[in-house]
């Protein structure tokens, strides 16, 4: 292996128990490549670990091992039996689910999610596009998919020098593919649908929002229908709103292969939408806010609160005593505090009491590692107005 050497800063990092190092941090790289496994090295010369090294992302090194040892397929397929195993155990009544969720299982820069007989995965870094091939040769080995495809097509590719590409990497992957989960028949959009269609990490949060949902239920940027879809069974009426024709000719597939009857779906803006609802003087007994995130970076953190704020307001003009909000956000940098914050606020500016009756997070097969904050993500609030 190549050695790059890094600042007693980053060293610090890592006793902390984070696998990031900056590019700021690094002291020299020797003839470490593109996508190459490095080892790493203190100023001092002790051995660090290893690496993924990238040659143009401002997170320069990505932690694979605290040991000096070699990432060749043995240790990919150690790290991805790790990864099944606990999914074995916290997954349950669902033939989808994450597999791999990069950092929180020790594979920086790795997605694996599973619907049903297939797989899609995501390299977001130069190191785990470079082993791209042996990794799908374990995967193969381990899980026999019918089909493994790349949905390379997202942003943060860009930032490492790659393409941003789809393609099938192994077998054939159908247009959509059937998935089961807590009970109800999903389609899984897996070459087009933004995540699938089919939201793996809300799939806890789903269960917990029908145990406390009633009457007239309203479900905000609803997409594909899954909180919609959960909440019927306990509802009298429910009603999914998204700006996504797209999704929400998914959502009505949804709706027909379960039977459902009582879940009607409306393409609408859902901060106007909410704001006309109020103008009428409508009530609902369940509200349900799932919007996408409202800011990608720190830098528009002030503006995103903003937005959190009014659509809480909005929503809880609409329910009254006895009425459940299920409040989200995948904002990585809204803290649960900060959306706890402006939800006090505006259930202040509306003149509702509020009572916290679940904290909640993404599925447990999103696993978190305690001193990685960037593995957790979504942020979850089940509150009744008193």
């Amino acid at each position: 292996m190549n050695t790059v050497t890094v600042s007693r800063k980053a060293e610090d990092r890592l006793e902390s128990g984070h696998p990031w190092i900056y590019l700021s941090d690094v002291t020299g790289r020797g003839q470490a490549s593109a996508g190459e496994v490095v080892r790493v090295a203190g100023p001092k010369g002790r051995c660090l670990g290893v690496a993924h090294y990238s040659a143009s992302s401002q997170i320069t090194l990505r932690m694979l091992s605290r040991q000096d040892e070699a990432v060749d397929r043995v240790f990919y397929l150690r790290r991805l039996q790790a990864a099944l195993d606990h999914r074995r155990r916290v997954v349950h009544e669902s033939d989808a689910c994450r597999l791999v969720h990069a950092e929180g299982d020790l594979l920086p820069g790795l997605i694996v999610d599973r619907y049903g007989g297939y797989l899609v995965v995501q390299f977001l870094d130069q190191g785990m596009d470079a082993a791209k091939d042996v990794l799908v040769d374990c995967l193969r080995e381990l899980v026999e998919p019918q089909g493994i495809l790349a949905r390379n097509d997202v942003q943060v590719r860009k930032l490492e020098s790659l393409p941003q590409e789809s393609c099938v990497l192994a077998g054939e992957i159908p247009e959509w593919a059937a998935v089961h989960m807590n009970g109800l028949t999903l389609r899984a959009d897996l070459l087009h649908g933004q995540k699938a269609g089919v939201y793996l990490d809300q799939r806890e949060n789903y269960l917990a929002a029908a145990r406390w949902a009633r009457g007239r239920a309203l479900d905000c940027f609803t997409s594909s229908g899954g909180f919609a879809l959960h909440m019927a069974t306990r509802c009298e009426s429910v009603e999914g709103v998204d700006t996504s024709s797209q999704a929400l000719r998914a959502a009505e597939a949804n709706r027909t292969a379960n039977a459902v009857a009582n879940v009607t779906f409306r393409e609408a803006n859902a901060f106007d939408y909410l704001g006309g609802l109020a103008a009428a003087r409508r009530q609902f007994d369940t509200v349900v806010l799932d919007p996408p995130a409202f800011t990608k970076s720190r830098s528009n953190l002030d503006a995103a609160l903003r937005g959190y704020k009014e659509i809480n307001y909005k929503a809880l003009k609409l329910l009254g005593p006895g009425g459940v909000l299920v409040t989200c956000s995948c904002s990585h940098h809204v803290s649960e505090g900060a959306l706890a914050g402006v939800l006090a606020e505006a259930a202040l500016d509306a003149g509702r009491t509020l009572r916290v009756l679940e904290r909640r997070s993404q599925a447990q097969d999103h696993p978190i590692l305690l001193t990685v904050p960037e593995t957790l993500y979504l942020k979850c609030l089940i509150c009744e107005v008193l």
